[in-house]
């Protein structure tokens, strides 16, 4: 994965975030996920002998969409993998549909959350459940460990894995909540760690990634009351599923107050090319000038898939894009929105992150560097970055409307 920024220089110093950065190392759990043994979960997960063809992921927000950026990346150039269903919706036209889509006999359920009584994810727990038996047979438990879940999972003799509570669920990807899932259904579990690590080895050794991740941070904080919208633009339908991921952890993380009781907030928005050029690129390129833009591109597609040199009748004019690779296409499509925000806005601030290819390195690589930016901008905007007081209150409303005793 490289990274090409076009960001302006700023002054103000990063010895005093990193600083920090280095002892919330201390208190905050996911930075040292890029340092873990995973080999005794393995076994564990070995013992339990899954035979089913399909896994069926129960919860909702962290607990699914880092799972679902990674297998949806690289589903369509894997073999052999389980599928994977993800039930994090109380839509009952929606739950419905997904359960007509499976056998729910040949499928194995690992239900998830950090607390163990979200609403969500009990209410879908519940109704599958009345559908099939649920035992330690066809289930397993992803919660912290004395959760009422991880209670209710050991009463039945369900297995149980651990959710640290140092960790939030925005940034519990790559802790047993996507790590459990992703390794049942066939991924590689050691390419995915070695990215982790080479990044965290990066960052904190002050090597490339420290560099230009520092940078992009500071120039968004500095510039965030001018341009406080935060786009991406993924060229790629891989990484639809990525892009919601990107939304929660930097939506989540950094609408906050900050600790002299202000209002911060930088708006994520998720595009996809070259979709997106054909309704919110218009917005960017002649709207107001509030968005910083990050392009996500796939140099190497492992695909050999051409446009074929046949001529269609009153439209030959366009005879010039036979014999052309779609990969090549698709990345032209990028290459041509990139110039044309560089020509029409000169000071606007836009990075390129190219991923060299499909597979489980880059897009984990990707995500913990997304998740290092997300706590060095949040240390530069003095705020808590892992808290979610706004997402509680919501949750706490919804409890009290239900409780009806």
């Amino acid at each position: 994965m490289t990274t090409s920024l076009f960001y302006p220089k700023t002054l103000k110093s990063n010895t005093q975030i990193f600083n920090q950065i280095l002892k919330e190392k201390d208190n905050i759990g996911y930075y040292n996920l890029a340092l873990q043994d995973f080999s005794n979960t393995k076994s564990e997960l070995d013992i339990l002998n899954i035979k089913a063809k399909n896994i069926a992921i129960v919860g909702i927000g962290g607990s699914t969409l880092g799972t679902s950026a990674i297998y949806n990346f690289l589903k369509y150039s894997k073999s052999n993998l389980k599928k994977l269903f993800f039930f994090e919706s109380t839509d009952p036209i929606f739950l419905n549909a997904r359960i007509k889509e499976m056998n729910l006999r040949d499928t194995f359920f690992i239900i998830i959350s950090k607390s163990g009584t979200t609403i969500e994810t009990i209410s879908i727990f519940k109704y599958i459940s009345s559908l099939i038996l649920i035992n330690k047979n066809n289930c397993l438990i992803i919660s912290e460990n004395k959760s009422k879940l991880s209670l209710f999972a050991k009463s039945k003799n369900i297995s149980t894995f651990d959710i640290p509570s140092n960790i939030g669920g925005r940034f519990a990807v790559f802790s047993n909540v996507g790590l459990i899932p992703l390794y049942l259904a066939g991924f590689n579990i050691n390419s995915i760690l070695k990215a982790l690590k080479d990044t965290y080895s990066s960052f904190f050794n002050k090597e490339e990634f420290y560099d230009k991740l520092i940078h992009k941070a500071r120039t968004i904080v500095q510039y965030k009351d001018e341009y406080n919208i935060n786009a991406i633009f993924s060229y790629s339908q891989l990484l639809e599923s990525f892009n919601k991921w990107y939304v929660q952890l930097w939506g989540e993380s950094l609408g906050k107050i900050d600790f002299f009781e202000k209002n911060q907030s930088l708006t994520p928005i998720g595009l996809l090319g070259p979709i997106d050029q054909h309704s919110f690129l218009q917005l960017i390129i002649e709207g107001k000038e509030d968005k910083t833009v990050t392009f996500i591109k796939v140099k190497n597609f492992d695909d050999e898939t051409v446009i074929p040199n046949i001529s269609l009748e009153h439209l030959e004019e366009l005879d010039f894009i036979n014999g052309l690779k779609f990969s090549n296409l698709i990345n032209e499509q990028a290459n041509a929105t990139i110039s044309s925000l560089k020509n029409k806005h000169k000071n606007l601030p836009l990075d390129v992150i190219e991923l060299e290819s499909i597979n489980e390195y880059e897009i984990s690589k990707l995500m913990f560097y997304y998740e290092l930016l997300t706590s060095t901008v949040g240390s530069f905007l003095n705020i808590n970055t892992y808290d979610q007081p706004g997402v509680e209150l919501g949750k706490n409303i919804l409890k009290n409307k239900l409780d009806v005793k």
